[in-house]
């Protein structure tokens, strides 16, 4: 053959999958085959992408307003009063997702009703640790503070959207919203068990119940009052993406009063049968607990004077102020 046909071959220069898979990719027909495979990878990660928050979010999203939920019975001497605030907590934290503090890629993370259930829960069982802290957990309110009680209120009072890592306020990680609230279960667990055993106050007076009742009205009035707010700012618009964030934070805080008040009527059974107040206790247990099991497949704020749009904000608001003047009742009898 002549030198003349000779032809000096270029090198063969490889990419990573030619080089990995071998010359089966280096073809203009195994080049279209590579293209193909990197379509439907493509595809399958954006599957896998719009499913992820759909599902997790079905998986992840609970909202437990069982009305017969109970701690189980405490020895004597000790509150159910605080033993179902304590298992209430527990629940939410230790038993269910805390997606109010989930970051960006969890699918918790774009959930809205059950972490505002859980937020109002958390806020009636915070306002119940600082009367125990502050009134009922003292003797004649002049004595030191209970060392668990006092880790406890300052536990529950964390902000509850926490996680690992806190960029707004520092920049190393910190103690997330669960490990905080964990802290606060210990210290009412604690207390209590400390109550059962002789070494802890919790005085039946019918002024610490005052206190009590006054306390939780004031939350109540907080509550309605933001709930007229939103029904004046936003009501008749089908476009209200914040009526369903009022309504569950008002429905947790509903549900947990309901459950701590319910017991505390046991821890002051005396106190209620001498005032003559049992009767009008378990119509405001009632009142709170009915308000809470409200439960629309979505949240409107209609008009309130609308024939065909529902209005639920007013229809829970209807049981928030009910239930506030049937705590003024209770105040009324219990003061004489």
């Amino acid at each position: 053959m002549s030198d003349d046909l000779l032809i000096d071959e270029p090198p063969v220069r490889r990419n990573w999958f030619s080089r990995r898979f071998g010359s089966r990719w280096s073809g203009g027909a195994d080049r279209g085959r590579l293209w193909r495979f990197v379509k439907w990878v493509a595809i399958v990660l954006l599957v896998v992408i719009v499913l992820y928050y759909p599902v997790g979010m079905l998986l992840t999203h609970k909202i437990n307003d069982d009305p017969d939920f109970a701690a189980p019975p405490v020895s004597p001497g000790a509150s159910q009063a605080v033993a179902v605030a304590a298992a209430l907590m527990d629940r939410e934290v230790n038993q269910t997702d805390w997606p109010a503090n989930d970051p960006f890629f969890m699918p918790g993370w774009a959930l809205d009703n059950m972490p505002n259930f859980q937020i109002g829960i958390r806020d009636a069982v915070k306002r119940f640790a600082l009367e125990l802290q502050d009134e009922i957990g003292r003797n004649r309110g002049t004595s030191a503070m209970d060392a668990d009680l006092q880790a406890a209120a300052g536990s529950l009072n964390y902000r509850p959207d926490v996680w690992v890592w806190d960029p707004a306020n520092q920049l190393m990680p910190t103690s997330t919203t669960e490990e905080q609230y964990r802290q606060g279960i210990r210290g009412l667990v604690a207390y209590n068990t400390r109550l059962a055993q002789g070494k802890a106050a919790f005085e039946r007076r019918a002024d610490n119940l005052l206190s009590t009742l006054d306390r939780i009205g004031k939350d109540l009035g907080a509550a309605s009052d933001r709930t007229g707010r939103q029904i004046d700012g936003e009501s008749g618009s089908w476009m209200d993406f914040y009526a369903d964030d009022v309504f569950y934070q008002n429905k947790g805080l509903l549900y947990a009063d309901a459950l701590i008040l319910r017991d505390l009527g046991k821890d002051f059974a005396d106190i209620l049968k001498e005032k003559g107040a049992q009767n009008i206790w378990d119509r405001m247990v009632t009142s709170m607990m009915e308000g809470s099991q409200l439960s629309p497949w979505i949240v409107i704020n209609g008009r309130p004077d609308a024939l065909m749009q529902p209005n639920h904000l007013a229809a829970q608001g209807f049981y928030l102020i009910r239930a506030r003047a049937q705590l003024e009742e209770l105040n009324d009898v219990l003061i004489k």
